[in-house]
């Protein structure tokens, strides 16, 4: 009866356990079914997220142009691999459609994408073991190119899926990288997982981001557990806008010709660097700009120089800042050309450091104030300021020129330099350019005062925004001047000045003389500090030679700035001969490309003709079609069929240019009195293997004339210049470059002669 009790108080305990547990849920069940909540997350919701799949759709950026419309940057399709590892996404299928393998997939995937095949199996291991119904492969999987895509389907491998990503890509790879920049893929972590996009990182693509970028849209809609749409799938669609597009007043073509002719001086001399800029000195428009060391914005994790020095990398500038000093005394009106001075060296007073012209102090004897300026005197400089101008006078000057303030270009990262301008010997220093520093950007908009009647115009690269859907225009840049210096008056006759300096027999600009163009400029050699301590280092490599020059002068449509720090120069080479070789040649071909009339030095102006198809037709008849348009060919060899030509077929030639026929039976020509470019044009005709012993023009050649000659075949050919035989008594009449050196050395004194 004990027993019997005490069971049927445990059973009556437990029937009401059993009621209350029961109560409970069947009232938790009740709440659940009334509120349609649990935990305050809402079931409806939850299932809704569950079964719906929604991505982002990535707006394309907007594409970078140059002025003509020319694509400099835009968006390419990319891949994004990814492996689904459920064996269930498989069934009702004859193929795996999952990751079978992981070892063959592995080995696969590394073979293709040459990647180590030990880290895509340890992240499909890994993955499979914690029941990851896919997974991605991190950088080894993103940014595939549609080649790579190709191959890996092609190969079968099964459960490998692609979506598809934007990529930024460079059509002309190191092509004014340091403007346009690059942009990357950048990963943000949100609560709908982590998104991608594409973000400016440098130049154009940092600064005009928000333009470019656009707005990304999205999609929505209801899918099974395989991740597939449902028949009625509830599909919401948010179109993503596309980012606008960027027009640059950059030239295709000139800065093209610019980067090849940098990149050839960069290999011929070693330069620690190099700058250019060609700009519109009416307008301010940038019309190309290029830097050395650069880099690919296609590639760009090894890039030697972030910085675009043209605006960012201040440096003394050397005798091109002699122009604002002789501005300064002309707009004062206490210039007088004819005035005279005797040259060499220029002490004012025992307390200030003696100045001397850049031939060691030697100078030319009692020479005019516009022949100091041809040949680049620093005594000259030195004398303007402190006895014609005034030092407080002058400093109003550079302030007026924009010397201590940003030009506000379009660009990001401008620097400003310094003035030094405290002590005596400091402001007499300025005047040529010595001790202060300055961007090449600030000297180009204070010198497009004397092609603007005095007014300065501020420089730009963005010419236009445009919306890349409609077309039309948002946006248009227009000139802005800035200030006017000096009057109409002063800056006609520097333009007279500036003209000498090239054209005069006396000037230190003769390498930058063109046949079709009246140019005009002013040539700078500035020491180079020595970081090691005060002073300046020694030698005749160990300067920053540049030119800032203008042309046609009588109207000019471009003005260039060149400079090139520390080349590695032959015994016979002034600082002038790899800057000649850039100013030059793109000055030359942009004025014609740019259909700017030649200027008339002669009257028997000799026409452009055009270049007949010549390559298989009869040397004998092929020779006198050229003949007949005034072409004077150079058979090389003597074969009846002329098999290739150094001039392509309707190109537009001056009769007076070399033009090669080579035969099917090629002997080696004189080459004798040829430019090193001429000899490796005739070389790339039979792919001849090349040395060159010195510069200038060729005086002798390894393979004698009329000898068969093959490709392949080795030529060796000596250069000489034609004026280092003179150079030695000529002291600086003929000059090439000035040299702003006061510290120079007894030891260098025979090297700076020449400069």
């Amino acid at each position: 009866m004990k027993k019997n009790k005490t069971a049927n108080v445990m059973a009556g305990i437990y029937m009401l356990v059993f009621v209350a547990l029961f109560l409970v849920l069947a009232g938790r069940f009740m709440y659940i079914q009334a509120t349609g909540e649990v935990n305050g997350v809402s079931l409806d919701d939850w299932a809704e997220e569950q079964r719906t799949a929604s991505y982002e759709m990535n707006a394309e950026r907007g594409q970078i142009m140059d002025k003509n419309g020319m694509v400099l940057a835009y968006d390419r399709p990319a891949y994004r691999m990814y492996a689904i590892l459920d064996e269930a996404y498989s069934e009702n299928s004859p193929e795996p459609l999952h990751v079978s393998n992981t070892e063959e997939t592995a080995e696969k995937l590394a073979s293709i994408l040459e990647e180590d095949q030990s880290e895509i199996k340890q992240t499909l291991d890994e993955a499979v073991q914690s029941g990851q119904f896919q997974v991605e492969f991190g950088q080894i999987g993103r940014q595939l190119t549609q080649q790579e895509k190709d191959e890996i389907e092609e190969s079968g491998i099964p459960g490998i899926y692609f979506d598809e990503e934007p990529k930024r890509y460079y059509p002309n790879g190191m092509f004014a990288s340091h403007i346009i920049g690059f942009a990357r893929e950048q990963e943000e972590e949100t609560e709908d997982g982590i998104e991608h996009s594409i973000t400016g990182v440098t130049g154009m693509e940092n600064v005009m981001n928000g333009v470019l970028g656009g707005t990304d849209g999205s999609i929505s809609y209801q899918r099974d557990r395989y991740n597939q749409k449902l028949l009625d799938p509830d599909e919401v669609v948010q179109e993503p806008e596309d980012g606008d597009s960027v027009y640059l007043t950059i030239d295709q073509k000139i800065q093209t010709l610019l980067e090849d002719l940098m990149t050839q001086v960069d290999e011929q001399y070693s330069p620690e660097k190099m700058n250019a800029i060609i700009m519109n000195p009416k307008t301010g428009e940038i019309i190309a700009m290029s830097t050395r060391p650069s880099y690919n914005p296609n590639s760009p994790d090894s890039v030697e120089n972030w910085y675009n020095d043209p605006i960012s990398s201040p440096f003394e500038p050397g005798s091109t800042f002699k122009i604002f000093t002789w501005a300064a005394a002309l707009e004062e009106g206490v210039y007088n050309g004819d005035d005279t001075f005797e040259s060499g060296t220029y002490q004012p007073n025992e307390r200030i450091e003696e100045i001397r012209d850049h031939n060691q102090g030697e100078g030319w004897g009692e020479i005019s104030y516009d022949e100091g300026f041809m040949r680049s005197s620093n005594v000259a400089a030195s004398k303007l300021l402190w006895e014609d101008i005034g030092a407080d006078k002058y400093y109003e000057y550079l302030q007026a020129f924009g010397f201590e303030e940003p030009t506000g270009i379009d660009l990001p990262d401008e620097s400003t330099g310094q003035i030094q301008y405290n002590w005596p010997s400091e402001k007499l220093r300025t005047a040529f350019g010595q001790g202060s520093t300055v961007t090449p950007i600030q000297q180009m908009k204070a010198a497009s005062a004397i092609v603007n009647e005095g007014k300065m115009v501020k420089p730009y690269v963005v010419d236009k925004i445009v919306d890349s859907t409609t077309g039309s225009v948002l946006e248009e840049a227009e000139s802005e001047h800035t200030g006017q210096p000096i009057s109409p008056e002063t800056a006609e006759e520097m333009k007279d000045l500036l003209a000498t300096v090239v054209n005069d027999e006396d000037g230190t600009g003769a390498p930058y003389k063109l046949d079709d163009y009246v140019v005009g400029g002013k040539t700078g050699t500035a020491q180079m500090p020595n970081p090691d301590g005060g002073g300046y280092l020694t030698g005749k490599d160990n300067h920053v030679f540049s030119f800032l020059g203008m042309a046609p002068m009588d109207d000019p449509e471009l003005m260039v700035y060149v400079s090139i720090q520390q080349p590695e120069l032959e015994d016979t080479e002034s600082g002038s001969a790899p800057l000649a070789y850039i100013f030059n040649n793109v000055v030359e071909n942009s004025l014609h490309y740019l259909e700017v009339e030649p200027d008339e030095q002669e009257s028997n102006q000799v026409q452009e003709v055009e270049f007949p198809e010549v390559v298989d037709a009869s040397t004998e008849s092929a020779q006198a079609d050229l003949e007949d348009k005034g072409i004077e060919p150079i058979i090389i060899g003597e074969g009846d069929t002329v098999v290739s030509s150094n001039v392509e077929p309707g190109q537009n030639i001056f009769p007076s240019e070399k033009v090669l026929l080579l035969t099917d039976e090629p002997t080696m020509p004189d080459i004798t009195g040829w430019s090193q470019r001429e000899v490796m044009r005739f070389a790339d005709m039979l792919d001849l293997q090349t040395e060159r012993f010195g510069n200038g023009y060729v005086t002798s050649q390894s393979i004698e004339v009329g000898k068969p000659i093959q490709e392949g075949d080795y030529l060796g050919f000596e250069l000489e210049d034609p004026s280092s035989e003179s150079s030695d008594t000529s002291s600086d009449d003929n000059d090439e470059d000035d040299s702003d050196d006061e510290e120079t050395s007894e030891d260098d004194a025979e090297e700076n002669e020449e400069e």
